[in-house]
């Protein structure tokens, strides 16, 4: 519920006591729990089958007294960032989405070492292709750099990241090790560390304060102390933070259980690198191009790519489709264009014609995939490491989790699940398209100010990996 969409007229008064007067929405409990499970829906039949139903939590509709949803509101308001807090919450539905708590995984044992959860926003990694663009910047400079200098200038934050998602979704461990040290160095809301479901690291938005890499450090020692199989004291935290990045490396990486065939289709087309990004390319020395084609990062891009037009491309076939449901609204329910989010919808989007023979089906599977490829760019990878023993990994209530051992002890069992799926709107594309030109000429006008970062940074780059 947004405050600038709220309308008087959608309330009604609902009573009231001493100190209180309530009013409820008229919307029917019906409706909001048809809503929630039109989320689930989406993430099961849809995101699932596009994503990999192994990386997939969709949850279920819960329904809650009003009371308890009325006390719970009021106990986490404090807690809640400002900026949040122009979304109110809704009390009178009694629906909610259950889901599992991902930064506490089923496999941890309370009484061993605390998991580490990784939360990420990889956004999109790849360039539109120049057939759909009016600006030729979108091309070499992918939407994530220039949206830093949109933020900044908005005053949404007070510094620019140097992370670029493409060299994240690259394949390449180099490109992957430095993107993700730009995360953690300005994870704005895009990189948060849970250890045993404690938010131990992250950012707050429009903050003067740097996120406290010291504290994060402190907390990640205890499980990167091992050198050689000996204890070792005395890693610096310049080895500690390379050893907990090439561990996420390696869970991102990471197959699972497909053939692990490397895709590098982004490179032959000229998109896999950004012009904006501070790495080095003269530093690669060698390594794959590519993702695994089971990785939960190949199957996030695969996703994105979806998206072949731009918003560019395919705001006019927006139009039509807007045009064909104002002459026939009806239209609405057999286009599924507000679900529901079924196997015929997902059909819809995958049998879509290559070429537009100009009927509205062909622009309504366009807005479809582009809707899918927007929640791709928009998810979260939530990465759960547990420290195991030398005798817990032959523990065979571990078998099924895959057991990723960094060049040097301890070994984690891991898991990558995929969230934050909720399907975007379809009236929200007018708005997708008006700040896309919003970001594109912030950063014109900024005369396309492409970072130039300090030698340190690109000197750090050269990274020694030791066999698997």
């Amino acid at each position: 519920m947004e405050l600038d969409k709220m309308d008087e007229n959608d309330w009604k008064y609902h009573g009231e006591g001493n100190k209180s007067l309530v009013v409820s929405h008229v919307q029917t409990a019906e409706q909001a729990y048809r809503q929630i499970q039109n989320i689930v829906d989406f993430s099961s039949n849809v995101m699932s089958s596009l994503l990999g139903e192994k990386f997939i939590h969709s949850g279920e509709v819960v329904k809650l007294p009003l009371e308890f949803v009325r006390q719970l509101s009021i106990k986490v308001q404090h807690q809640r960032p400002a900026w949040r807090c122009d979304k109110v919450m809704d009390i009178y539905s009694g629906c909610a989405l259950c889901l599992p708590n991902l930064t506490s995984p089923a496999l941890h044992q309370p009484t061993h070492t605390p998991p580490l959860c990784i939360e990420i926003k990889p956004k999109c990694g790849f360039l539109p292709s120049p057939k759909h663009v009016s600006k030729d910047i979108k091309t070499k400079v992918c939407r994530y750099c220039m949206h830093q200098h949109y933020k900044v200038a908005n005053g949404k934050w007070k510094r620019r990241s140097f992370y670029c998602p493409l060299d994240l979704f690259s394949g390449n461990r180099q490109r992957m090790h430095f993107a993700i040290r730009h995360l953690i160095e300005e994870p704005q809301n895009n990189f948060k560390v849970f250890k045993g479901g404690q938010c131990i690291y992250s950012s707050k938005e429009g903050s003067d304060e740097s996120p406290d890499m010291n504290s994060l450090l402190h907390h990640l020692r205890p499980y990167f102390l091992h050198t050689n199989n000996r204890m070792n004291s005395h890693v610096t935290s310049k080895a500690v933070l390379n050893d907990f990045i090439q561990v996420l490396v390696n869970a991102l990486l990471s197959s699972g259980g497909g053939d692990g065939s490397v895709v590098a289709d982004r490179q032959a087309e000229g998109r896999g690198f950004c012009e904006a990004s501070i790495f080095n390319k003269e530093r690669i020395r060698h390594g794959s191009r590519g993702l695994p084609s089971d990785s939960v990062l190949f199957r996030i891009l695969q996703t994105q790519m979806l998206d072949t037009l731009d918003i560019e491309g395919l705001y006019p076939l927006y139009r039509q489709v807007e045009q064909h449901l104002q002459d026939f609204p009806k239209e609405r329910t057999r286009l599924q264009i507000e679900g529901p989010y079924n196997e015929a919808f997902l059909e819809k989007l995958q049998k879509c014609p290559s070429e537009n023979d100009g009927s509205v089906e062909y622009a309504v599977a366009k807005v479809h995939q582009y809707r899918v490829a927007m929640t791709a760019k928009d998810c979260s990878i939530m990465v759960a490491l547990v420290p195991s023993s030398e005798e817990e990994e032959d523990n065979e209530s571990l078998s099924s989790q895959r057991q990723l051992r960094d060049f040097r002890p301890p070994a984690f069992s891991y898991s990558a699940s995929i969230l934050d799926l909720d399907p975007k709107p379809f009236d929200s594309i007018p708005r997708q398209l008006r700040l896309d030109q919003k970001i594109v000429s912030c950063y014109l006008r900024t005369g396309g100010a492409l970072p130039k970062g300090p030698v340190r940074e690109k000197e750090d780059c050269t990274l020694l990996f030791h066999p698997m």
